[in-house]
C-alpha cells in the first residue's frame, strides 16, 4: 500500500507492522456531525477495512474533545453544563457513524478522562527543557525544537496568521515567541478547572491528543489523520510536544483529508454552511450517503451539491441489482493500495456491474453493504 504522506509531500509506501496503530482527531461535540466530518471518518474507515483485508490488526483511536474553548463557549450560550452538551452530541455522532457503517474504534477516549495523563505529559515536556511557565500557564517553546514546521512546511508568517485565526493568541505577552503554544492555561471563573503543579486550570487545545495517543498507542504511531485544516497548528504542535516529551518520532505517516465545500466555502461550524448527517439519514439510504462520500478521493477538495445523493442512490441500486459476488475485488484492492483511490475502486465495481457481475465483496471493502437495511 502507498499513501500520500503530508510531511514528505509524496506518495510513499505505508508499511505498518502486524498491528497498525492509528490516531485520528475526533469531534469537539458541541454540534452535530456534518458531511465534512463524515467524509474524513469514512476515509479512515476504508483504510482500516483494507488493512484488515491485508491481514493487519488495526487499532484506531479517535478522541472526543469534551473540554476546550469552543464547547465551553457553546455551553455558555445555551446555558447548559458543558459535559451534558458533550454527551448529547457524542451520542448523536455515534449514531451517525453507526448509520454510515463505520467500524467501531479501538478506543474513543474523552479529553476529560486524560487530565492526569496530560499533567504528567506536560511535566515530561518541562523536564526536557521544551516548555516554560509564565502568567499561570505553561507554554511550549518552539525555539527549543528546530524541527517545528516539519509537517506543514509553512513560513513563520504563514504559521502566525493561522495561529491567530485558530485562537493561538500570538500577541499573548507571556509568550517568549509568538508561535509558542499553550499546554496548560488558567481557567476563567465560569470554566472547569483542575489542580496542577502550575496552578488550577485546564489543558490547551493540542495537548490532549498527544497525551491520549501516548496512553492508548505508545510512543510512535503508524498513522495520524484528520482534515487538512488540522495540519497547522494542531498536528504540527502535537508532533513538537510529543517528540519534545519522548525524544522519539511521533508519527510515521501523516494522512490528511481535504475539505468538503458548500457554496464555494469550506464546510465548517464557524461559517455555518453545514449539511448534517443526522438530517440526511432521515431521507436517504445511509449506504447511498456513504457511496456519495467515497466517490471522491480523499486528496480532492469537492463541493456538496443537491444532485450527489440522487446519483449515488441510482448507483447503489445498480450495484444491488447485480447481486452478490467477488467481481472487481482484485481491482478494488489495487485501487485502494494506490493512495486509497476510492473512486477508482467504485469505478471497477461499476464496470463489473455493467457486465452483469455481482461485486458485493468489493463494495464491502468500501464499507458499502449491498443488502438493503430492513426496519
Amino acid at each position: 500500500m502507498r499513501l500520500y504522506d503530508t510531511a514528505r509531500r509524496a506518495v510513499v509506501p505505508f508499511e505498518p507492522g502486524p498491528v497498525a496503530k492509528m490516531y485520528t482527531c475526533g469531534i469537539t461535540p458541541y454540534d452535530a456531525t456534518h458531511v465534512g466530518h463524515a467524509t474524513a471518518y469514512v476515509t479512515y474507515d476504508v483504510l482500516q477495512r483494507r488493512l484488515r483485508d491485508l491481514g493487519h490488526k488495526t487499532q484506531l483511536v479517535r478522541n472526543v474533545t469534551d473540554v476546550d474553548d469552543d464547547i465551553l463557549r457553546k455551553a455558555r450560550e445555551l446555558g447548559v453544563h458543558y459535559l451534558d452538551l458533550a454527551a448529547e452530541e457524542t451520542a448523536r455522532f455515534d449514531a451517525d457513524m453507526k448509520a454510515l457503517n463505520s467500524l467501531p474504534c479501538f478506543s474513543e477516549p474523552r479529553a476529560t478522562s486524560a487530565i492526569p495523563d496530560i499533567r504528567g505529559f506536560i511535566a515530561m515536556v518541562l523536564d526536557r527543557g521544551h516548555a516554560y511557565e509564565a502568567g499561570g500557564a505553561v507554554y511550549f517553546s518552539v525555539a527549543t525544537f528546530p524541527r517545528f514546521g516539519q509537517l506543514s512546511h509553512l513560513s513563520s508568517e504563514e504559521m502566525l496568521a493561522l495561529a491567530r485565526e485558530h485562537g493561538g493568541k500570538p500577541d499573548d505577552p507571556h509568550k517568549r515567541d509568538p508561535l509558542d503554544f499553550v499546554l496548560w492555561q488558567p481557567s476563567a471563573p465560569d470554566e472547569p478547572a483542575w489542580d496542577s503543579l502550575w496552578g488550577p486550570g485546564r489543558p490547551g487545545w493540542h495537548i490532549e491528543c498527544s497525551a491520549l495517543a501516548l496512553r492508548e498507542l505508545g510512543t510512535t504511531i503508524d498513522l495520524h489523520g484528520g482534515g487538512t485544516d488540522l495540519i497547522f497548528p494542531h498536528h504540527e504542535c502535537e508532533a513538537a510536544q510529543s517528540e519534545g516529551a519522548t525524544g522519539e518520532p511521533f508519527v510515521r505517516h501523516g494522512m490528511h483529508q481535504f475539505m468538503v465545500r458548500l457554496g464555494g466555502e469550506k464546510m465548517s461550524k464557524s461559517l455555518g454552511n453545514l449539511v448534517f448527517v443526522s438530517d440526511l439519514v432521515k431521507e436517504w439510504d445511509p449506504m447511498a450517503i456513504r457511496l456519495a462520500l467515497v466517490s471522491h478521493h480523499y486528496r480532492d477538495s469537492w463541493e456538496w451539491t443537491d444532485d450527489l445523493l440522487p446519483t449515488a442512490t441510482e448507483r447503489l441500486q445498480r450495484w444491488r441489482a447485480a447481486g452478490a459476488g467477488d467481481a472487481a475485488l482484485d481491482q478494488a484492492r489495487a485501487a485502494l493500495d494506490d493512495d486509497l483511490d476510492t473512486p477508482g475502486a467504485a469505478a471497477a465495481i461499476d464496470a463489473a456491474v455493467a457486465r452483469g457481475e455481482g461485486a458485493s465483496a468489493a463494495a464491502a471493502l468500501l464499507g458499502v453493504e449491498l443488502d438493503p437495511v430492513v426496519g
